[in-house]
């Protein structure tokens, strides 16, 4: 079911579209005279990914009623990302803001969340997609943390496997959006049960498990009981993929890093395409740390996701991933 879903290259996106204020290449904040703007937050970022590399996506979130919310319609529709269920939200509840610094060494993000639009999508938001005209739903874990949020996004699980949608689930844990430590833990353990794909880092596996060096054996029993496909990522040392037939490592494409920001969302839309278009996991695989290398490497989020012969280039010019 997950390998078919996906290969319908048409997701619904549960999550969150923001705005990025970034510096120039090389300046620090308190340096800075000017500062580029673009599209972001993790589902917006996924879903322009998506779309420039050739798939179809539609989000589904809350935006603040103001000029902000205005700006990530605009932009989420100039990259193709479906906006039907992307509505606006009044009061005192804005999008989510964060400015970072186009370095890397001693980056530093900052994000404001404080009465964040996104977290108001409710359970009428989600009962309103069509989920069997997608191929499969995907969702990070940021819209657990606070309600109603939360239970929309498990009621849209639960509409989605009723129209046999597989789940894919990026762990995508921020510390600053949750009440607690126990309660993301225990959020995020119960939604990666109910996902068919998981994505995450060996930190993010190790704080579900309930200790940091468990994580690869919490990705493990994770494939071995419900999830169909489980990736494990360590940064620069690669990921390791696993099913409940194989188990295999990748290594990543070295580049020279502008940032650290928007790699893991790359690496999802590159993953998911490249799977869509016929590629075999492994190599799927690797093109999604091919597009986390290239959006590293340039400013911006959702803008520096790089479309096919972007992605083909960069392939063909690199010496390649480093050895498993």
């Amino acid at each position: 079911m997950l390998l078919e879903g996906i290969s319908r290259n048409h997701f619904v996106i549960i999550g969150r579209a923001g705005i990025d204020f970034f510096t120039d290449p090389g300046v620090r904040a308190e340096d800075a005279e000017r500062v580029g703007v673009g599209l972001g937050g993790s589902a917006a970022n996924i879903a322009a990914g998506i779309c420039k590399l050739g798939g179809k996506a539609a989000l589904v979130t809350r935006v603040s009623d103001d000029s902000i919310g205005s700006y990530c319609i605009r932009q989420l529709e100039k990259y193709g990302v479906e906006t039907t269920h992307v509505r606006p939200v009044g009061g005192e509840y804005r999008n989510s803001l964060a400015f970072y610094e186009t370095v890397s060494g001693g980056h530093r993000n900052v994000i404001y969340r404080n009465g964040a639009a996104d977290f108001q999508m409710d359970e009428n938001d989600v009962s309103a997609v069509d989920y069997a005209s997608f191929g499969a739903l995907i969702t990070a874990g940021t819209v657990f943390a606070a309600e109603p949020s939360r239970s929309a996004s498990f009621m849209a699980f639960e509409r989605a496997k009723t129209s046999s949608l597989p789940i894919i689930f990026d762990v995508d844990y921020r510390p600053y959006s949750w009440p607690s430590a126990e309660i993301a833990s225990d959020i995020l353990s119960r939604a990666a049960a109910l996902s068919d794909m998981i994505v995450g880092n060996d930190v993010e596996f190790g704080f579900m498990a309930g200790d940091y060096d468990k994580g690869l054996e919490k990705a493990r029993e994770l494939a071995r009981t419900s999830a169909q496909l489980v990736i494990y990522k360590m940064g620069e040392e690669g990921a390791i993929t696993i099913t409940r037939d194989e188990e295999f490592k990748t290594g990543v494409y070295p580049v020279t890093a502008l940032k650290p920001v928007g790699a893991g969302d790359s690496f999802m839309s590159g993953l998911l395409t490249s799977i869509a278009n016929g590629f075999s996991l492994e190599d799927s695989v690797l093109h999604g740390s091919a597009c986390a290398s290239i959006v590293v490497s340039k400013p911006g989020c959702a803008s520096a996701m790089p479309d096919p012969s972007e992605l083909e280039e960069f392939l063909s010019s690199h010496p390649g991933p480093t050895s498993a």
